[in-house]
């Protein structure tokens, strides 16, 4: 009874239950979305989604220089430190902003190339591009502010956001797939993250003066210095990472067919969403504890608590997904989708490898290990672009899917012998 209580009482607990709210409702979202994007747009319109999807997350990457994970590491470190605090908020502040303003111009004014680089030259979505420019600098300091609060801890905070964020976002992109079908969609994903700016300020000023935070005075460019290495391993997975992502979306499009490329992206969102779990739980409440991890011993009793208490039930929900498979795709999209059935095995092995080796690689960023994370970053990318190609021309679009189990098993097995020592 009293181990009930304390895990109950547990701080991991209530994190957990909150987050897993937090998960739920934007999972919930999803259903809606997803369902909403089968009926009006359908595979086609599902696979121009994911090239915009995985083009927004490289804008993002640069945008925000990848400063997250630094951002949340030297805030914890330096919260107590008054001066310090100010001197990091402003001269972030200044800097994202400076990056975001050029590159904002960099999207309004060649909006066209873009669109051939991301939808090819027989469709016309310049415009989108457009908005993305204006919108950049709002979406930006929303990620850059939602960085500041979980480095001061307030998981909760981070939490309440993300749920708020979801819900705007459902409204949003239901008033947009109507009104514009597949125009609509590609706007919902670039508009949707920028309207989180507004709430982020709210929850951050109730924490600090952002007005009193900011001077030009405090900039200090041994910080930038300090965090560059977090760019570097930014530029990795943040900018190649979906740029692989893309070309081998457009090689099963050239190869297979754009109605398999759909497929393939259904899957994928499938995926993020029961991944949500583990990655925000993974963000709000590990990776702070890795910052502050100083001996492999320490080190060793947080990994050993994602895999005891995190990584067990996760591999029973992937078990349930699976026996629900045609159950789910019935109710998130429709009986086109019926193909993606096929991917799911591959897809959640692969999955299951890929947040048993999270965990390890939240290490490189919490201790700034630049040099390890790129080399082993880049592996995966080429072992996930090459072994892609060849089981595409073997297994046709599930070769995708197998080429994804693939990478993950070879990356988490490299992982596991680098980090052995905080392992074993």
């Amino acid at each position: 009874m009293n181990f009930l209580k304390n895990i109950v009482s547990s701080q991991l607990f209530k994190i957990t239950s909150l987050n897993s709210i937090s998960v739920l409702i934007k999972i919930g979202i999803g259903l809606i979305t997803s369902k909403v994007l089968a009926i009006f747009v359908g595979p086609t319109g599902m696979a121009l989604v994911g090239n915009l999807r995985n083009f927004l997350t490289s804008v993002e990457s640069v945008s925000t220089l990848g400063f997250q994970n630094g951002i949340v590491k030297y805030v914890a470190e330096n919260e107590e430190d008054n001066l310090q605090f100010k001197k990091i908020f402003s001269t972030l502040f200044f800097s994202l902003l400076t990056v975001t303003i050029v590159i904002s111009s960099t999207l309004f004014l060649f909006a066209n190339y873009w669109n051939q680089v991301v939808f090819g030259n027989n469709l016309e979505y310049s415009y989108v591009f457009k908005v993305l420019a204006i919108v950049l600098p709002l979406y930006a300091s929303s990620l850059y502010l939602v960085a500041i609060i979980n480095g001061l801890g307030r998981f909760k905070a981070v939490i309440y956001i993300n749920i708020i964020g979801n819900i705007i976002g459902l409204f949003v992109t239901l008033l947009f797939i109507w009104k514009w079908l597949v125009l609509g969609a590609l706007l919902a994903i670039i508009i949707t993250p920028s309207l989180l700016f507004f709430v982020t300020v709210r929850y951050i000023s109730k924490e600090i003066s952002i007005k009193n935070a900011i001077s030009f005075s405090l900039f200090d460019f041994k910080i930038i210095k300090n965090l560059s290495h977090y760019f570097l391993m930014a530029l990795v997975s943040g900018i190649f990472g979906p740029i692989v992502f893309l070309v081998i979306r457009n090689q099963i499009i050239d190869t297979v067919g754009i109605k398999e490329a759909g497929f393939w992206e259904a899957m994928t969102r499938i995926s993020t969403y029961y991944l949500l779990f583990v990655n925000t739980l993974l963000t709000v409440y590990y990776y702070p504890k890795l910052v502050l991890a100083k001996t492999n011993e320490e080190t060793k009793l947080v990994f050993w608590s994602f895999y005891k208490n995190v990584l067990p039930l996760f591999a029973v929900g992937l078990f349930i997904i699976y026996l629900f498979r045609g159950i789910m795709i019935k109710i998130l999209f429709t009986q086109d989708f019926e193909p993606v059935s096929d991917l799911f095995l591959w897809q959640l092995v692969g999955d299951f490898l890929k947040a048993a080796s999270w965990i390890l690689g939240f290490q490189f960023f919490a201790k700034k290990m630049t040099k390890s994370f790129i080399v082993t970053e880049i592996l995966s990318l080429l072992i996930l672009y090459f072994s892609s190609i060849y089981f595409i021309s073997i297994f046709k679009i599930e070769g995708v899917v197998i080429a994804h189990a693939f990478t993950y098993g070879i990356y988490l097995l490299v992982l596991g012998i680098y980090f052995r020592k905080s392992l074993v």
